[in-house]
C-alpha cells in the first residue's frame, strides 16, 4: 500500500526503497506472527547477520533513532531559543518567521522525496523550523503568558501517553487502521486548506475553523488526535525497522518524521492552550 503524500508514503507505505511497514496481505517472513508486517529486507545481507552485532552490520538500532532524534529535536530547540532571544516581536521577526517556515517546508518536501535520508537536509528543516517556532511561541506568549511552556508539557503528555497505549498494545497499527486515519487526515488537511483561502479572500471571518472559539478549539483537538495517529506511524515504524534490519541511515528518516510529528502537537497545542486562555 502507498500513500500519494509524500511525506506519508516515507512513514513507511512506500515499496519504492525496499521497506514496507504495513502490507495488506500475510507474509511468510512475517514477524512476531503479525499478518501485516513483511520483512522487507529477505535479501539484503543485513538480514542475514548475527542479530546481536548491529554495530558491525550497520544496522538501525534504538541507540541510533534516540541520538538522531536528541540531535534533530535539539537543533529545533536552539533555533527557537536563539530566535525568541534575538528576534523581538514585531512586523519584521513575522517576516523572517514565515520566510524560515516556508524554508522548512521546502526541505521537509525535498527529504520526503528523497529515497535515502539526508542528515543535512533533516537537520536545515530542523533549524529553520526551530526559527519559526521561536517567534511563534514568543508571539503567542506576549499574549497569553506562559502559553509555549504549557504547550511543551502538553505535547510530552501527548505523545507519553501514546507511547504507553502503543507498548500495552491497545492500539495495532494495522493495514486497516493507518488506511482510516490516514484518509482522515488527508481530509482535515484539505479542508483546513480550504479554509485557509476562505479566509484569505474574506469569504470566512475570524480564521473560520481556526478561529480562538469553541469550534476553533475543537478542530484543535482533532488536529492534536491526528497528531497522536501519526505518533503511532512513527512508532511502528522504527519498531519494525529495528526488527527487521532497516540500515542504520534509516534511523535518521524515523527521527524526521517523529521531529515532524512532535512539531505538528506543539503547534496545535500552542493554539489550543490560547483558546482555553482567552476564555477564561
Amino acid at each position: 500500500m502507498r500513500s500519494s503524500n509524500p511525506v506519508f508514503s516515507r512513514r513507511g507505505f512506500s515499496r519504492d526503497n525496499g521497506y514496507a511497514g504495513f502490507n495488506t496481505a500475510p507474509q511468510a517472513g512475517s514477524a512476531q506472527g503479525n499478518p501485516y508486517a513483511q520483512n522487507p529486507y529477505a535479501q539484503n545481507p543485513y538480514a542475514q547477520a548475527d542479530v546481536q552485532a548491529p554495530a558491525t552490520t550497520g544496522r538501525m538500532t534504538m541507540d541510533d533513532v534516540i541520538v538522531r532524534s536528541a540531535l534533530t529535536l535539539g537543533t529545533v530547540a536552539v533555533g527557537a531559543v536563539l530566535a525568541w532571544a534575538l528576534l523581538p516581536v514585531s512586523g519584521t521577526s513575522y517576516g523572517l518567521a514565515v520566510g524560515a517556515a516556508l524554508i522548512a517546508f521546502v526541505l521537509a518536501m525535498v527529504q520526503s522525496f528523497k529515497r535515502t535520508p539526508s542528515p543535512a537536509l533533516i537537520l536545515g528543516y530542523a533549524a529553520f523550523e526551530g526559527v519559526f517556532l521561536g517567534v511563534f511561541s514568543e508571539m503567542f506568549n506576549s499574549r497569553w503568558s506562559g502559553a509555549p511552556f504549557q504547550a511543551v508539557l502538553g505535547t510530552m503528555a501527548v505523545s507519553g501517553a501514546t507511547l504507553l497505549i502503543y507498548k500495552a498494545g491497545w492500539i495495532r497499527v494495522t493495514a486497516r487502521y493507518a488506511r482510516i486515519g490516514l484518509s482522515i487526515a488527508i481530509a482535515f488537511m484539505v479542508v483546513m486548506a480550504i479554509n485557509l483561502l476562505l479566509v484569505a479572500f474574506g469569504v470566512a471571518e475570524d480564521g473560520g475553523l481556526r478561529s480562538f472559539g469553541p469550534l476553533g478549539a475543537l478542530v484543535g483537538i482533532i488536529a492534536i488526535v491526528l497528531g497522536a495517529f501519526f505518533l503511532t506511524l512513527d512508532f511502528k515504524q522504527i519498531e519494525d525497522g529495528i526488527a527487521y534490519g532497516a540500515p542504520r541511515s534509516e534511523s535518521w528518516l524515523a527521527a524526521f518524521g517523529l521531529t515532524m510529528t512532535l512539531v505538528w502537537i506543539y503547534v496545535e497545542m500552542l493554539r489550543l492552550v490560547a483558546i482555553f486562555s482567552s476564555n477564561d
